[in-house]
This record gives structure tokens, sequence and C-alpha cells, in this order.
């Protein structure tokens, strides 16, 4: 998902800036043209259309390939971005005229990026949909978990293809020497490990997943090696899981993957980098949202007796307990009969203006405090109350370790995942976080950020 979003992101960019020059040499002539790119507006005119066309585009879906979506789909995603741009460039050029490069330019470029933008789209899709462009995949294991990772490869079309399955035994009984039952459609079944350089090369498998449920006794190192040192790509059925679904397969997972995995690391530079931002982040949205602060203070008492701010008490970094800061959007000692008990959809607890604040994530806003004074990231895994957290750990393994970095005021988990609310929701939640601090970089931090501005617009997963 993230490498098909870069790709089309890049040559999004590159046509709305062809799009935009060619409109101008139209309109204005090449001379004029020339001689306005010695001005900075004209370069700042062009960094901003680049970015609101894509900001656009972003907001209305047209970078989603997760879904199989069709054309007419690819049609009216491009049409609202189109309209978004337009209504957004034009709030820009109102605010600051010397910006445009002239009368009528903006109306065709959209239109001509619009054109361009479709034919890219539907050309990459037509691609990715055709099977030679997709990689190969082959997987080592007949038991559950090969079974699991077929269903994935299955309905990830457009990035994968199974061509089948190898076992790890001879003969045709129900279970083989690795433990695993058959699980997956006999049809489907290649052959025998022993011959699976034979059996890649004639599927034409770039990729060998090992999804066996036993490999002590039964994994073939010699047959995998020898694929390895053919080229074709061998990754194990947590790698897989992880590459095809942005999130973590926990069931799979041992402490000596944790420690051999790529991933998990946090430089001194990424740290400070992050922290830095932080500050820059939260001083300005404090600055934009502090002037509210006394309306959203009336309307609260307005709604219901009771404090304007709710302190609650959360488990943080290295789980050390800090106080986290919230409007108060449910009625005053909503907990004091039943303790502390997760929200749920249509919660009574939950009042009026209460109930469109959480929507809205206007109640939210005060955590700017927290990532201020360091409690808190702007990015990172939700802190949760420590009552809960402390029934987790017994039950889901690793839970502990999203408590290696900072909470989040919003996170990988909370613009993939809908608003958690039992012991499944957070094992769920948990395979996101963990990707997250897997895979930490400000590429990432940069697509969640995004991310969350379209959940917030759309109101997606608030309780």
């Amino acid at each position: 998902m993230t490498f098909n979003m870069t790709i089309l992101v890049i040559f999004d960019a590159i046509l709305a800036t062809a799009a935009l020059c060619l409109t101008a040499v139209v309109r204005l002539g090449y001379p004029e043209f020339s001689s306005k790119l010695a001005d900075f507006n004209t370069l700042f005119t062009a960094v901003i259309f680049v970015v609101l066309v894509l900001f656009s585009s972003h907001l209305m879906e047209v970078y989603d390939l997760g879904k199989n979506i069709k054309r007419r789909e690819i049609i009216v995603n491009i049409l609202f971005g189109t309209v978004t741009s337009f209504s957004l460039l034009s709030v820009v050029y109102y605010l600051n005229p010397k910006v445009m490069l002239g009368r009528g330019i903006l109306i065709l470029a959209l239109c001509c990026f619009a054109l361009f933008q479709y034919c890219w789209h539907a050309l990459y899709l037509m691609g990715k949909n055709t099977s030679r462009f997709c990689q190969k995949v082959l997987v080592l294991g007949t038991g559950a978990l090969a079974a699991e990772i077929g269903s994935i490869v299955a309905s990830n079309k457009r990035n994968f293809k199974l061509v089948g399955y190898s076992s790890c035994h001879a003969g045709t009984h129900a279970s083989g020497m690795d433990g695993d039952a058959y699980e997956v459609p006999c049809d489907q079944i290649l052959g025998n490990c022993d011959n699976l350089r034979d059996i890649a090369r004639q599927a034409q498998a770039g990729i060998i997943v090992v999804a066996l449920s036993e490999r002590r006794g039964v994994f073939p190192l010699r047959d995998v090696l020898t694929c390895k040192l053919n080229g074709i790509e061998i990754m194990d059925a947590p790698s897989f899981y992880e590459t095809a679904l942005s999130k973590l397969m926990l069931e799979s997972i041992t402490p000596g993957w944790f420690i051999f995995s790529d991933g998990f690391h946090r430089t001194t530079i990424l740290s400070a980098l992050k922290r830095g931002i932080d500050i820059a982040l939260s001083c300005i949205g404090l600055l934009i949202t502090l002037p509210f602060f006394p309306l959203i203070a009336v309307a609260i008492k307005l709604d219901s007796p009771g404090p304007v701010f709710f302190k609650q008490e959360r488990t943080g970094n290295w789980e050390k307990r800090f106080m986290l800061i919230k409007f108060r959007t449910m009625r005053q000692d909503a907990e004091k009969g039943t303790g502390a008990v997760w929200a749920e959809k249509n919660d009574p607890r939950v009042t009026k203006l209460g109930r469109f604040f959480r929507g809205s994530r206007v109640d939210e806003i005060p955590q700017l405090i927290n990532v201020l004074l360091g409690s808190m990231s702007f990015i990172g895994p939700r802190p949760e109350r420590p009552e809960f957290v402390e029934k987790l750990k017994a039950v889901i393994p690793y839970y502990s370790q999203r408590h290696f970095i900072k909470p989040g005021l919003t996170g990988w988990a909370q613009v993939r995942y809908s608003y958690g609310s039992s012991v499944d929701d957070a094992v769920e939640k948990l395979r996101y976080d963990l990707y997250y601090i897997k895979n930490m970089s400000p590429f990432l931090d940069t697509l969640i950020f995004f991310e969350t501005i379209k959940v917030v617009l759309f109101g997606f997963g608030g309780r």
C-alpha cells in the first residue's frame, strides 16, 4: 500500500507541475511565461498548486488501492479531488492574489491535471491487475499457517499471485512430518520440498514464504538455500504478513524474531527530530485552537454540570504514568458505580455535546499540552489506562512492547483500525502499534499525519 501510494504521488506531482506549466504556456504564451519563471511568486504558486492537488487527492481517496477499485470509482474520486483542489486554491488566491499566474489558468490547469491523473492511474491499475506484474508466491507448508498466508496472497491480487503450495513430506498422507494436516486445497499442492527449486522455477515464483507450524527436524534447509542462491526471495510467514498487511503477525512471532528482524531502530537524530516536530506542531496547534477554548468551555458548562477539563491517568513511555488532559465528554462521575470500563458504541455516559466532540476529535485538543510537556508524542500508540494495561499484559503477548516509545495523539492503529473496546480489538491494534514501532520513520509519520486529517474530517472511528 505504501509503495503503491509513493509511486502514484510522485508521478502525480510531476503531472501536476506539467499541467500547470502547459496551461500557463497556452494561456500566456511562452515569452511571458518564461519571464515569470524568474519570479519567486511563480515558483511559490507551483509548489502551492502541487501540494494542494495532492492533498485533495489524498482526502478523496484517489490513492486508496486497498480495495478492488473500478474505473468509475477512479473517475468519481478524481472529480471530487478536482473540486476540492479548486476550493482550496481559490481560498489561497483570494488571500494572496500575487500567487496567481493569470485569469483562467487555475480551472484549465486542474482540468488538464485531472485528465493526466485519470490516464496515469488507469494505466497503473491496469498494470497492477495484470498477473505478469504481480509477484508470484509459492507457500512452503500445507497446514493452518500456510492456509492463512495463502488467503492473504489471494486477497492481495494487485501485488501478489498465489502459484501454489509445497509440502514438506513425501507421500500423500493426511498429515506430514511437519505436524501440519492438509488445510490447503490438494489441487494447489505442486509437490514435495525435495524438488523445491524445480517447483519454484516451473511456477516462476519470485517469493517463497516459509509457513511451517513446526520447523525442527523438517525444515528443508538445503533446498531453501538453493532457491535463495538462485535469486528467489525467501520470507518467513510473519515477515510476509507484515509486508502484505502493514501490521505484525503476533501469533507466529518469537522473541528471536524481534531481535534479528530489521527495524526497531531509534537513533539519537531521529528522536531529536521527532521531539522537535512534536514541539512545533503542538505550539502551532495550541496557537490556533486556544482562542476557541472559552467558547468550548461555555458549551460544556451549558451542556452538563461538571469541570471543563477531564484528567485521567494513562500509561506512557516505559510504563510511567501521567495525567492525560481532554475536554470532558461524559457526565460527571460517570464511572462512580462501575469503575474503569471501556467506552462503547452509543455509550450512555457520553453527553450530547460530548458525542459531537468525540466524533470530531475536539475533545483531544488539550492533549497538545501533553505533547508540549513531553509526556506524549504527536504520533505513537494511543495511551491506555493502567487498569486495562495490566489486564491486557496478562492475556496478550508482547503488549508491554508498545510502551517502548512515547504514546501519541494519533497513530498507525488509529488511522488503520476503528475504536477498540475489547481484548480482540486491543490485539488487532497492537499489531499496528508494533508495526509502527518497528518501521518508525519521518515518512511513516508524514503518512499518518495526512491520514489523520482525513479521519478527522470524515469522522472515522470515534466513540
